[in-house]
């Protein structure tokens, strides 16, 4: 048995790393907020004092002592923010995330094993800044996968080694629908995103030609994808079609699906499990108002337990939520919530969500 922590969005950006020891300059060119302390200042309106210069855990918060409990043999996360002081911000975007390269060293506080970066907000602060990025990841020895310095780099997945029970690539994509731009598509000398146009065929016989030689060393393969809307539980037509595709003509054992700010239903197709959207774990939006009735400030760690033939076996989710601008355990009645949200949205997938002991589990 191998199991996976997998989580949705963190972000690292903005009013975290302002609380974090080694700010970047708080200057936004939002038209909301000008000011990345207004976001630490709308979180303490809500939810009281946050300490200045935190210790790199505190933003994890109580995810910590819940993954150290579990233990998973890799913990893969979307990393949907740019590491870098770079000022060369992207014109054409009205939102821009970054933390400062020291204060990056949270992940590896968290001990991360992977970050997915084939997402909308790690070429915020231009070039400059994604080479920032993959550099600092390289020194803190966290593997990375979904963006380079050029498309095979891109293209190519995070490994982790687990010895003798072999290895888990990770390969990561970001879809135009979530708001990848077209223009940070890497190339063959261009630094970029590995973004996909579409989900029709090219982008499937693309993804099954990297894959293919890693299926065949017998890795268990992840595939992290940054897609769909921001909003909404509906799950496209196209989205269950190429997910399940992934499964039957790439050998995907999971589908990581991450973009949407709040958990939607999860499908298990020829016995892999496929997460349409994880939602947000750590974010900076407490005291942002719009769309309450999502409950985008829950969140869930994914524990996805695969048989020795890579089938799934168990899947284990614990309910978080965001207060003080870390990640704390949710209450009985979030954990409720979350429960009924999954078993609705999961319906029409044939899964359900119960209670056990705090944590969820799914059935299918």
């Amino acid at each position: 048995m191998i199991t996976l922590f997998v989580c949705g969005d963190v972000m690292l950006a903005r009013g975290i790393d302002q609380i974090l020891p080694h700010p970047c300059d708080p200057t936004l060119h939002e038209s909301y907020v000008r000011d990345a302390r207004d976001y630490v200042a709308l979180a303490e309106e809500t939810a009281g004092p946050i300490p200045r210069g935190a210790g790199l855990e505190y933003p994890w918060g109580d995810a910590l002592p819940a993954l150290d409990a579990t233990r998973p043999d890799a913990r893969i996360i979307n990393l949907e923010t740019s590491i870098t002081r770079s000022a060369d911000w992207d014109r054409q975007k009205g939102i821009h995330y970054r933390v400062s390269p020291e204060n990056a060293r949270c992940l590896a506080a968290a001990r991360i094993d992977v970050c997915a970066l084939a997402n909308n907000h790690v070429l915020d602060w231009g070039p400059s800044g994604l080479l920032d990025t993959l550099d600092t990841l390289d020194r803190l020895h966290i593997a990375r996968c979904g963006a380079g310095r050029d498309l095979d780099e891109a293209t190519r997945p995070a490994v982790v080694d687990l010895g003798e029970r072999g290895r888990v690539a990770v390969f990561s994509a970001g879809s135009v629908d979530s708001g990848v731009p077209p223009s940070w598509a890497a190339g063959p000398r261009l630094p970029g995103v590995h973004a996909l146009m579409d989900l029709g065929d090219d982008a499937v016989l693309r993804l099954r030609r990297a894959i293919e030689p890693w299926r065949r060393s017998g890795a268990l393969i992840v595939l992290s994808i940054h897609w769909g809307p921001n909003w909404g539980y509906a799950i496209a037509a196209e989205h269950r079609r190429f997910a399940r595709r992934m499964i039957d003509d790439a050998g995907v054992h999971l589908v990581h699906g991450h973009s949407s700010h709040h958990v939607t239903g999860i499908e298990v197709h020829h016995g892999q499990a496929i997460l349409y959207g994880c939602g947000d774990l750590l974010t900076d939006y407490e005291g942002i108002h719009g769309h309450e009735a999502y409950r985008g400030d829950l969140g869930l760690l994914y524990l996805v337990t695969l048989d020795e033939a890579g089938a799934l076996s168990r899947l284990e989710m614990l309910p978080t939520r965001m207060h003080r601008l870390r990640v704390t355990r949710a209450s009985a009645e979030e954990t409720r919530w979350l429960a009924g949200t999954l078993t609705r949205t999961g319906k029409a997938l044939g899964t359900s969500a119960t209670v056990h002991e705090g944590h969820l589990r799914l059935r299918w």
